[in-house]
């Protein structure tokens, strides 16, 4: 069983369904947490077979918005794995989509979710006016420091603001940017709602934790089709002498604790997304097979979702 279910979870990595939707849909790039895993300079168990297998590394969290008609998509999230995302979705996609998503979504200023625009500048694709939205600050942030206003004074990029709670039209699609509590030490952090013709999605792969948000994380799922939801840490013990408090996430016990009330449909519509190379998620087939029995999902790589 364990053999099996981690053979499900890799296959899915590598291949696309064989037949595209004819609909909008979301492609999962990545699941891992801002380190990617492996993580950098970690010899514990937890990396020590991915460094030795790379089939089983996972690429920093991000989503790709894609619309078959119009032939047209849009990243979410700038990661430090960019350059291989990019590449997965044109191969992926058999290259019928451009090399460059029409624009990008980013939560906020933390390294996992926005280095990436670095690929944009004239040392590497030199891009022209690539559309990027974030929320003020986090626009401020990149207007007025370096390197990043360099891409801004290239116009190698062109900065959107995005308005809180104000859904915002791309072709068929919606999205809609909102404020999620986090350490919001150069910009604030949002989340996103993702609307199709045909579903809803949810984007949260970073908060402190769900009692802090001035909004129910139930009621919000209820309200969609498919949550992508903060999965970082599985337990409070996994930095071992590091303390997980200047960190903070929601554990993935916690959130299906919080759960636990709701019915079958409300928590299948959770996908956990955003893990820590510490978390057993990542590998410990035990772990995913509890998950999966308390009817919650694990995001794959490579996965598409409508």
């Amino acid at each position: 069983m364990k053999a099996l279910l981690l053979m499900f979870l890799s296959v899915l990595t590598i291949k696309l369904c064989a037949q595209e939707p004819k609909t909008p849909y979301i492609m999962v790039l990545g699941v891992a947490q801002d380190g990617g895993y492996p993580h950098m300079d970690c010899e514990k168990m937890c990396c020590k077979t991915a460094w030795k297998k790379p089939s089983l590394s996972r690429n920093v969290v991000s989503l790709a918005l894609v619309d078959p008609i119009a032939k047209k998509w849009w990243l979410f999230e700038a990661t430090p794995d960019i350059k291989q995302q990019l590449q997965d979705f044109r191969s992926k996609t058999s290259e019928e989509y451009p090399y460059l998503p029409e624009g990008v979504f980013i939560t906020h200023a933390h390294m996992g979710h926005y280095t990436g625009l670095m690929e944009f500048g004239r040392e590497v694709m030199s891009t022209k006016k690539l559309k990027v939205y974030v929320l003020p600050k986090l626009k401020t942030f990149l207007e007025e420091n370096g390197p990043w206003s360099q891409l801004v004074k290239l116009n190698n990029i062109n900065l959107i603001a995005l308005e809180e709670n104000a859904p915002l039209t791309i072709e068929d699609s919606k999205v809609t940017a909102f404020r999620v509590p986090h350490r919001d030490e150069f910009s604030e952090t949002a989340g996103f709602k993702i609307e199709t013709d045909t579903k809803k999605y949810l984007f949260i792969p970073d908060i402190d934790k769900w009692s802090k948000w001035n909004k129910s994380v139930i009621d919000e799922v209820k309200k969609v089709d498919i949550a992508f939801l903060d999965a970082t840490f599985y337990t409070n013990t996994e930095l071992g002498n590091r303390a997980i408090t200047e960190v903070p996430h929601p554990l993935v016990s916690e959130t299906m604790d919080l759960f636990q009330k709701e019915n079958k449909e409300v928590k299948g519509k959770i996908f956990f997304i955003h893990f820590n190379h510490t978390n057993p998620l990542l590998r410990d087939a035990t772990q995913q097979k509890t998950v999966l029995q308390k009817g919650f999902n694990l995001a794959v790589q490579g996965k598409i979702y409508f």
